[in-house]
């Protein structure tokens, strides 16, 4: 008997969802530390998990592609000496803020839309702080935001019927189907497609794109041939010494014998 059409899974079809994660940290100002922070604690910080940013237009600044079509919440594992340690966000934005005054790392689990029928995924962050140097002028100079942001994708192979449809059906029409159907879905009525490749060129806040990409993978190929050529040069350089060592040895092994 074929499976409910709601849980069949689609053969030879993977989809990808783009997103980032990540955290902010930002050295408190001595001269204005906030009233609920231990005493020991120098920092105010926020490890997130977000859509990636969008062009943005006037009144609209920070946008960023909405994700909560296909995650239904994430829970955030922070260090043992925080009291509720783990933190589950079950809506937008999914993000914790928190004071501390160490660098630690924290577990980030994702949870699905449960018409998915996937299981829960979970992912390392490392939370990085400015240093604190307890000199409050100068503190206040270097009160600078530490930011750390890495881009991930989530993938969905042979998804489900229903989640499928979620995800190229609706939401921020940010994903698109590989294999099976591989060019993409259309919005009926609209001729949109819908996909999740990054964009061609970066946009304003969008800095992820193929052009970067590409500038990346060219910057990494440089840097590849200059190892190359330092281990070249490393390598002729030990010939050379160990040519003169073998000279010295020579030279002293007839002074040796002279003796």
């Amino acid at each position: 008997m074929p499976a409910p059409a709601s849980t069949k899974r689609l053969r030879g079809v993977q989809i990808h969802r783009p997103f980032v994660f990540g955290s902010e940290a930002v050295p408190f100002d001595p001269a204005n530390r906030p009233r609920d922070a231990p005493p020991d604690h120098t920092h105010r910080w926020r490890v997130f998990v977000r859509g990636i940013p969008t062009s943005t237009t006037a009144g609209q600044q920070n946008q960023t592609t909405d994700i909560s079509h296909w995650l239904k919440k994430v829970q955030f594992k922070l260090h043992d000496t925080y009291a509720n340690s783990v933190r589950m966000i079950e809506s937008p934005p999914f993000e914790v803020e928190e004071t501390g005054w160490g660098e630690f790392e924290i577990a980030i689990k994702f949870y699905f839309v449960p018409e998915s029928g996937e299981k829960p995924q979970q992912l390392w962050h490392a939370l990085k702080l400015h240093p604190y140097t307890g000199d409050i002028e100068k503190q206040k100079a270097e009160r600078t935001m530490v930011k750390s942001v890495c881009y991930e994708e989530v993938v969905f192979s042979e998804p489900v019927e229903a989640l499928y449809d979620v995800l190229t059906g609706g939401g921020d029409g940010s994903g698109q189907a590989r294999g099976k159907g591989g060019k993409g879905t259309k919005n009926a009525g609209t001729g949109h497609l819908k996909t999740a490749e990054i964009p061609a060129r970066s946009d304003g806040a969008n800095f992820w794109s193929r052009e970067e990409e590409s500038k990346e993978l060219d910057r990494l190929g440089e840097a590849v041939k200059t190892v190359e050529k330092m281990i070249v040069d490393e390598k002729a350089q030990l010939v050379a010494e160990e040519k003169k060592l073998a000279q010295l040895e020579k030279t002293e092994g007839k002074l040796l014998k002279k003796r």
